[in-house]
């Protein structure tokens, strides 16, 4: 019988990428593959790619080059948002064999019958603007966590964007696959599952012509706290003006769902949101904050910022900066703008110079850091639930993070990993993590216990 063909798979990018990556893994395997390391010899490679920087371009050529000292006579094969966006540009990269865009990706498989290096790229791709499918993914090479795809696609056009280039329309799974997925991700024992999509907030926008059967994300959420497991649910990041008041009254009530979320601001400028071409302004921004805050005093709130857009001045920084700095949230994601062909904002001629752009990211860096160190002093002494994640045999530690996504450290101890515990939280470490005192493994408590000692 001939040895059954190996596969590597490196995803860069979004955790949608890394659930997606996993989902075609697992078809592989299906079709007689056998997954190995990235790092070892592999009759096939798989790169699946990202478009959120304009470096997508020369982190596929080192990646291929890497592949290729490794492994001269290896097929690879390149899929993702790039692959999408660029695929002549991909194929004149030398050792390339494959390109599938956003349709073919999940079919990679048909594409991997003869694994003979090619003398010409074979691509693999659909205009974006044709109905796509929705393919269901999910993690599971991590025994903590899983992340849960359920909305694919996007309907905004922000003026700095290619996702929707890339991805095409906005487009969801039902709940009631979503709630299969749920059961399936429990059998594995994992104990988190985080929600995933391009657009968390627009799921179930398509889902039904008749208003009455609509789904959307408020009864996808509902859905999964009537579900029956000891999961608990975190969502990804998710649009302002798609948090509706609804989502964030259930989320404070909630058995399943922590105190966390991940909401993009990308300026605290009205301006500059206007010219983004973003769905809100800074007004209702703060309002969702207050509302989150209202509520939830311990709830972890984490932002995505973008500095050195095109016409962003000094003036328009520092209103940024200020409104970041009054907003009671935990942590920044700060993005320096890079210009990306075929968006509205590529075509801007107001360019911030570079090292400009720099400063003003180093300035939201050390913002970030005062932000998630106030954070994390306010729970000093307080309770929390702990999810334990692989510990470090070699530092002799263990990692994880509390409901509302402060992350802990303690020694390594084979019953903890992968395990909840409830624990006092004591100090911060010099590392900036924060030290605990075990009090109780895999005790659930109430979230009105934890409000009732912050």
């Amino acid at each position: 019988m001939d040895k059954a063909p190996t596969f590597a798979i490196h995803t860069l990018g979004c955790k949608l990428n890394y659930s997606e990556s996993s989902a075609i893994a697992k078809k592989l395997a299906e079709e007689g593959f056998n997954k190995v390391a990235f790092k070892e010899q592999a009759d096939v490679y798989i790169i699946n790619t990202c478009s959120v920087t304009n470096e997508a371009d020369k982190e596929c050529r080192l990646i291929v080059r890497n592949v290729l000292n490794q492994s001269p006579g290896a097929f690879i094969a390149v899929i993702g948002c790039y692959a999408q966006l660029k695929p002549e540009e991909i194929s004149k990269i030398e050792g390339v064999d494959l390109v599938l865009g956003a349709s073919e990706k999940f079919n990679i498989a048909a594409y991997l019958k003869d694994l003979d290096k090619k003398t010409q790229t074979e691509i693999h791709s659909c205009e974006i603007e044709q109905p796509l499918n929705f393919h269901a993914a999910y993690s599971s090479g991590d025994r903590t966590r899983s992340f849960l795809k359920v909305q694919d696609g996007c309907d905004y056009n922000c003026s700095y964007c290619t996702i929707p280039l890339a991805r095409g329309k906005s487009r969801s799974n039902t709940i009631e696959n979503v709630i299969k997925d749920i059961n399936e991700i429990a059998l594995k024992g994992i104990k988190e599952i985080v929600l995933t999509g391009v657009n968390l907030g627009d799921f179930g926008a398509h889902s039904a012509p008749q208003k009455e059967d609509k789904e959307d994300f408020y009864e996808l959420i509902k859905a999964i706290e009537n579900t029956e497991n000891n999961l608990r649910f975190r969502i990804s990041s998710i649009e302002p003006n798609l948090l509706k008041n609804e989502i964030i009254e259930h989320v404070a009530g909630s058995q399943k769902f922590v105190p966390h979320f991940h909401i993009p601001l990308q300026s605290g400028s009205d301006d500059i949101l206007k010219k983004m071409r973003r769905r809100y302004l800074s007004d209702l921004y703060s309002e969702r904050v207050a509302h989150i805050k209202s509520l939830m005093p311990h709830c972890c709130i984490g932002v995505d910022v973008i500095t050195g857009f095109p016409g962003e001045t000094d003036e328009h920084f520092n209103e940024t900066y200020k409104f970041l700095n009054e907003l009671d949230i935990s942590y920044l994601h700060v993005f320096t703008y890079s210009e990306r062909s075929n968006t509205l904002a590529a075509e801007d001629n107001n360019i911030v110079p570079k090292d400009i752009r720099r400063k003003r990211n180093r300035m939201l860096q050390i913002l970030s850091e005062k932000k998630l160190h106030h954070f994390y002093e306010q729970h000093i002494g307080t309770e929390r639930i702990v999810l334990f994640e692989s510990g470090n045999k070699k530092e002799g530690l263990l990692y994880g993070y509390t409901d509302n996504y402060i992350k802990v450290r303690t020694e390594l101890s084979p019953e903890l990993a992968y395990q909840k515990a409830r624990v006092l939280l004591k100090g911060i470490n010099t590392d900036g993590t924060v030290a605990i005192e075990i009090i109780d493994i895999f005790k659930e408590i109430t979230e009105s216990t934890l409000s009732a000692s912050y």
